[in-house]
């Protein structure tokens, strides 16, 4: 059972990162400064970084050549990029994908 006040302390803890990360690019860059062409460079190129890093540790154990030979991955992965191309929806996207995987996890495979 946590103590009421170490759940008081996460809080605040929470509280402050999560205001130090609005507030440290005010403070770094300045408001009307110009942002230097990395940062937004940065901005355009990480998430597309961030999210192959994801999509490649899901993977990573997946068994290939053990039955189901990773076809429930492969079909998820399928109906989250054709539903992305089709509605261009990420959240959506990655519901479905997820209904998918799990589904032919429990049921199916």
């Amino acid at each position: 059972m946590v103590d009421y006040r170490h759940a008081l302390l996460i809080l605040f803890v929470m509280g402050i990162v999560t205001a130090a990360t609005r507030l440290l690019p005010v403070l770094i860059f300045g408001r009307g400064k110009q942002v230097p062409d990395f940062i937004l460079y940065l901005g355009k190129v990480v998430p597309y970084t961030a999210m192959g890093l994801l999509i490649v540790y899901c993977l990573r154990n997946t068994p290939v050549l053990e039955s189901p030979h990773a076809l429930p991955e492969i079909l998820a992965i399928a109906v989250v990029t054709g539903s992305y191309l089709w509605k261009r929806n990420t959240i959506l996207s990655v519901v479905l994908g997820t209904l998918v995987y799990m589904i032919l996890v429990q049921a199916v495979f």
